[in-house]
């Protein structure tokens, strides 16, 4: 039988791409086997010169090269099977090999009949995964995801609100931002409301010449404000009527503290003595919590209200729970008063504290297992702390001797951005009802409102709430 009566009922598979795509093909077989398609007519130069893949430790990639031969026709055999692979996927690695007349009578070789470029799924496949040496398979360790690039806090603040007779003692809280975006503000013997929406300032309350305002205190609701004054007493009013609602007994000293738990007010004053408070029962106070050994300064109750946070001159941290009246835990590795306290609103049980100028230490303490976590040293004292309810951040304000404002990113405890602008420590802290603002207040007389947390529905973007309130106003 002749050749022609050989081929009759074989179709001949030549060097020729099949019709459907013949320039794709073309160029594809070009960049896989070039050294086949030399112009006889010029010099074909290209963009990435190899002289040897001899020495190439191919084996970190898990290919296998043929036994036998030349090192360069090991490395081109290689380096074909590299790129096809990266340019059809392992299932297509030995379909689409540049056909020679020695395998023309083969049919295992035969090209599937299907789109090779598959356009859809390479399309959500990220750009390193295209990479001829397959990377992301070969070497699991290497993260080759995007970086994220660092969240942007503005230095400078948005506001500055001029606040006359804001006192300079450490000791005292006296600003609070309430539920319903209205900041208190305690100047000497008044409290002064300024609505954070409208820019309307009220006053609220005059305590005379004989007493002064000693801290200020929302309750969850934003409709009632507590306030501690100078004589011992704490006054509850009515915010939306500037209507005084009861005052209650209790303190020898003044109350420099105030913490709400729904219908439950805590005071903690000079007396070193810490008072419960149901605002619905008759009686002025319902237990009377001893422990601290010098004023209680700070006071704050976790989110779910079941533990109350103290601190005191006496350099102790106590943890009480809804009905003792001696605290469950007690914290004295700080040196110094601890005034700044804060809850974490993302893990339970998690609080922080920072003391004062001998210590300049904010603690991290695990209070469900009774552990103290970590320490940072802030090399200046610390006197407010506040977490960011929508990232895992927060936020210290100091005094001696640098008077800052540092955002920091928990655990790592890295420094997110440090603010500078008050002349005086900065004695006040308060956050806004959305979580992205903190207002700040020092000795020099002024607030200054500061966009440093992202909000709630977008981490990445940097927040705009007050770009268009700059400028400097008074808050009475």
């Amino acid at each position: 039988m002749d050749n022609s009566s050989t081929h009759q009922n074989v179709p001949p598979i030549s060097m020729s791409p099949p019709p459907e795509n013949p320039a794709v093909l073309r160029h594809v077989e070009r960049m896989i086997n070039y050294n086949h398609f030399k112009s006889p007519s010029r010099t074909i130069y290209s963009d990435r010169f190899i002289p040897s893949r001899s020495a190439s430790k191919f084996a970190l990639f898990d290919i296998s090269t043929p036994a036998g031969g030349s090192p360069a026709e090991e490395s081109s055999s290689a380096y074909a099977t590299l790129l096809r692979t990266a340019l059809f996927g392992p299932d297509v690695a030995g379909v689409a090999t540049p056909l020679t007349p020695e395998k023309k009578d083969s049919p295992a070789m035969t090209l599937p009949n299907r789109n090779i470029f598959r356009y859809k799924m390479e399309t959500r496949q990220s750009m390193h995964s295209l990479l001829p040496f397959m990377c992301d398979d070969a070497l699991p360790g290497v993260n080759h995801s995007p970086v994220k690039a660092p969240r942007k806090v503005p230095r400078s603040p948005y506001k500055v609100l001029d606040a006359p007779a804001l006192q300079d003692d450490f000791y005292l809280n006296l600003v609070d931002w309430s539920s319903h975006n209205v900041l208190a503000v305690g100047l000497g013997n008044c409290v002064y409301l300024w609505n954070a929406c409208s820019s309307k300032v009220t006053k609220l309350c005059d305590l005379g010449i004989e007493d002064s305002v000693c801290s200020v205190g929302w309750a969850q609701r934003g409709t009632h404000l507590a306030v501690g004054t100078r004589n011992g007493k704490v006054q509850i009013w009515d915010a939306s009527r500037c209507k005084k609602i009861r005052s209650m007994e209790g303190h020898r000293l003044r109350v420099g503290a105030l913490a709400w738990s729904s219908s439950l007010l805590s005071s903690g004053g000079r007396d070193k003595n810490i008072y419960q408070r149901d605002i619905r029962a008759q009686e002025d106070f319902v237990s009377k919590l001893s422990g601290h050994k010098s004023e209680v300064c700070g006071l704050k109750w976790s989110y779910d209200n079941r533990e109350l946070a103290s601190g005191g001159n006496d350099n102790r941290l106590f943890v009480w729970n809804q009905h003792s009246t001696q605290p469950v835990l007690k914290y004295c590795e700080h040196t110094a008063a601890v005034k700044a306290i804060a809850w974490s609103p993302h893990l339970h049980g998690l609080l922080a504290s920072g003391g004062g100028t001998a210590d300049r230490c904010i603690r991290f303490w695990n209070t469900t297992t009774n552990s103290h976590l970590s320490c940072m040293d802030t090399g200046s004292q610390v006197c407010n702390l506040v977490w960011s309810k929508n990232v895992n951040e927060l936020v210290s304000t100091h005094g001696y001797s640098q008077n800052q404002i540092i955002v920091w990113r928990y655990p790592t405890m890295s420094k997110l951005a440090t603010l500078t602008g008050h002349t005086y420590r900065v004695l006040y802290l308060a956050i806004s009802p959305d979580g992205q603002t903190i207002v700040t207040g020092a000795g020099d007389e002024t607030l200054r409102f500061w966009n440093v947390f992202p909000s709630p529905k977008s981490q990445n973007t940097d927040s705009q709430i007050g770009a268009s309130s700059l400028g400097r106003t008074i808050i009475r």
